[in-house]
């Protein structure tokens, strides 16, 4: 594959991102990522993001800046709702679900896709081990596929996006290996739901067990606690 061709890569700055960076960059595409400072209560992730593009030699980091706060809906963009314990048992979406957030972000890295000329987008989600997130299935992300070639020029012109979601039928512990074969340094990345004021994690909500159990599961210290 050239190394001139160009991907827009969503990067979050956690663990499950930035292994999707790492797989973008083995494939040798022209890597533009794209964050978003969205109101988020763990806005530290944003750094790690960063940190991470740096690390990964990624010389076009794009971040944008909105505001999810205005109506809230989510306990990662409002302060009157609670960050919830992780409970791995749990059956229903969890209030840490921002709606529909993978759909905004998507469109937004449609359209800087488009304008870049780039046909290739990627995303880290996951739908093995996580919260249950809707917009994290894999019907989500074939239908997504195809609302984006409509709404673009695409659909004039008889070609179509490639969304790749690597890691989605990947369990936590089989991308953290991925991770490592590729050299990314989880101590960069940021998981946590609502860290206190200088970053460290809570060690409890969702995103924080998850990420541990599956350290553990592989018999590793998260690096991340160390920093």
């Amino acid at each position: 594959m050239s190394a001139s061709k160009k991907a827009v890569v969503l990067l979050s700055g956690g663990l499950d991102s930035v292994t999707c960076l790492a797989v973008a960059k083995q494939e040798n595409f022209e890597l533009h990522t794209l964050s978003f400072d969205y109101g988020q209560r763990h806005k530290i992730e944003l750094e790690c993001a960063k940190r991470s593009a740096e690390a990964a030699g990624v010389k076009h980091f794009h971040l944008l800046k909105f505001d999810l706060r205005m109506w809230g809906a989510s306990a990662l963009t409002s302060d009157q709702l609670d960050v919830p314990d992780y409970n791995p048992g749990a059956t229903s979406i969890p209030v840490t679900y921002v709606p529909a957030r993978n759909l905004i972000f998507l469109s937004f890295a449609a359209a800087l896709a488009e304008g870049l000329g780039a046909r290739d987008i990627f995303i880290g989600v996951n739908s093995l081990d996580y919260s249950g997130y809707p917009d994290c299935r894999p019907a989500f992300i074939d239908a997504f596929r195809n609302c984006a070639r409509l709404g673009t020029k695409a659909v004039d012109e008889g070609w179509e996006y490639s969304i790749h979601a690597p890691l989605q039928h990947l369990r936590k512990t089989e991308i953290i290996r991925l991770g490592l074969s590729l050299g990314v340094d989880y101590s960069l990345t940021h998981s946590c739901y609502n860290p206190d004021s200088s970053g460290r994690p809570c060690g409890r909500c969702d995103s924080c067990g998850l990420r541990r159990d599956a350290f553990r599961e592989l018999g590793l210290e998260d690096p991340a606690l160390a920093r």
